[in-house]
C-alpha cells in the first residue's frame, strides 16, 4: 500500500511540474511581444515643454590594461577562458558603444527641420494647417528657404531623410556590427517620436500613439526601397521619390528646389563614402545644407540643347518613335 502510494504522489507532482512549466512558457511567448511605444504605462508623465528626448546610457569604452605580462606567463587554461570571455563581451560592448553614438548621430539627423511648439501651458490656441495638422515653429534651410511647414509630418520625413545617408553607411560594417547600428539608430527615432507626440500634440493614450508609430514604421520601410530605389535607377526616380516623401506629391513644388536635394542627397552619400568608419563609430559627423547645392542647379545642363535623336541611354520602342 506504501508503494502504491508513493507511485500516485509522484505522478500528481509530475503532472503539477509540467502544468507549472506550460504557463511559464506562454507567459514567456506573451511577454516577448514587442510594441512600437517607448513607455512602460499606458499614460505617460510630461515633461517640460518642447524638451527633446534623452537617454540615460552613455557610450561605453572598455579601458585597456597597462602592464609587461604577457601570454607566456598566463596559465594556458586561464588564457583560453579569458580569450572566450572576451568574444562573449565583446558583443555587449559593442552595442553600448553603438548605442551611445547613434544617440549622437541621430540628434543631428533631428536637428535638421526640428520645430517648437510656443502655445503649449499657455492659454493661446495652437494653429493649425489648412488640413487640420498642429503648426509650430521652425527655422533653418527645410523651413525658410524650401517652405515646408513645421509639422511632425515634415519633421519625421526629413529626419528619415538623414538616418537613410546613415542607414546605408551602416551596410558597410560588416554585418554582425551593422544590424545592432541600425537597430539602435531606429530605436532612437521611435523614442523620439513618441516624446513628440506626447509633449507638443497632446497624444497621452498609447493606443492613439502605437497607431501612429505604426504608421512612421511602414513610412520608414517605404523611404529605404524608394530612395534605394532612385539611387540605382537615376535621378529622376529619386527626385520622384523626394517630391512622394518630402513634399506630400505637391504639384505645385519648385523643381529646382527638388533637385538641389538630389544633388544634396548624391553629395552626402559620397562624402559618407569616403569617411573612415571609425570617425563614423566616434559620431564625429555633421551634415551640410542643400542651400551648398545652388549654384550646381543654377548650371545649364549641355543636354538641354541636345536633340532627342542624339541624345544617350536607350532607344524608344516601336510605335513610340516619331
Amino acid at each position: 500500500m506504501a508503494s502504491k502510494t508513493c507511485v500516485s504522489c509522484l505522478r500528481t507532482l509530475q503532472r503539477r511540474s509540467r502544468s507549472i512549466a506550460q504557463t511559464h512558457r506562454a507567459s514567456s511567448a506573451f511577454t516577448s511581444a514587442r510594441a512600437f511605444t517607448t513607455t512602460s504605462s499606458r499614460h505617460v508623465e510630461l515633461p517640460e515643454p518642447n524638451a527633446t528626448a534623452t537617454t540615460s546610457i552613455p557610450p561605453v569604452t572598455p579601458k585597456i590594461a597597462t602592464g609587461n605580462t604577457t601570454d607566456a606567463e598566463i596559465p594556458a587554461t586561464r588564457l583560453k577562458a579569458a580569450r572566450e570571455i572576451s568574444k562573449l563581451a565583446g558583443g555587449v560592448t559593442e552595442t553600448y558603444t553603438a548605442y551611445g553614438a547613434t544617440e549622437l548621430l541621430y540628434k543631428e539627423c533631428a536637428k535638421q527641420a526640428d520645430y517648437t511648439m510656443p502655445q503649449l501651458n499657455t492659454d493661446e490656441e495652437v494653429p493649425k494647417t489648412e488640413d487640420g495638422v498642429d503648426l509650430g515653429v521652425g527655422d533653418g534651410w527645410w523651413h525658410t528657404e524650401l517652405g515646408l511647414p513645421p509639422t511632425f509630418s515634415t519633421w519625421s520625413q526629413v529626419t528619415m531623410l538623414h538616418m537613410y545617408f546613415l542607414s546605408a553607411r551602416f551596410r558597410c560594417f560588416e554585418a554582425h556590427i551593422a544590424q545592432p547600428w541600425q537597430q539602435h539608430l531606429l530605436d532612437h527615432f521611435f523614442y523620439d517620436a513618441e516624446n513628440k507626440m506626447t509633449i507638443n500634440h497632446g497624444m497621452h493614450a498609447r493606443g492613439t500613439r502605437n497607431k501612429y508609430l505604426k504608421d512612421l514604421f511602414v513610412q520608414w520601410r517605404g523611404v529605404l526601397a524608394a530612395y534605394d530605389e532612385g539611387l540605382f535607377k537615376g535621378d529622376a526616380v529619386l527626385a520622384a521619390a523626394v517630391w512622394r516623401n518630402i513634399f506630400k506629391a505637391n504639384e505645385e513644388v519648385d523643381v529646382r528646389k527638388l533637385a538641389q536635394i538630389v544633388s544634396y542627397m548624391r553629395r552626402t552619400l559620397k562624402g559618407l563614402d569616403g569617411v573612415q568608419d571609425e570617425t563614423i563609430m566616434h559620431a564625429q559627423l555633421e551634415f551640410g545644407s542643400p542651400a551648398s547645392e545652388t549654384s550646381l542647379v543654377k548650371q545649364k545642363s549641355p543636354m538641354i540643347d541636345l536633340p532627342f535623336s542624339q541624345a544617350p541611354g536607350k532607344d524608344l520602342p516601336r510605335g513610340k518613335q516619331s
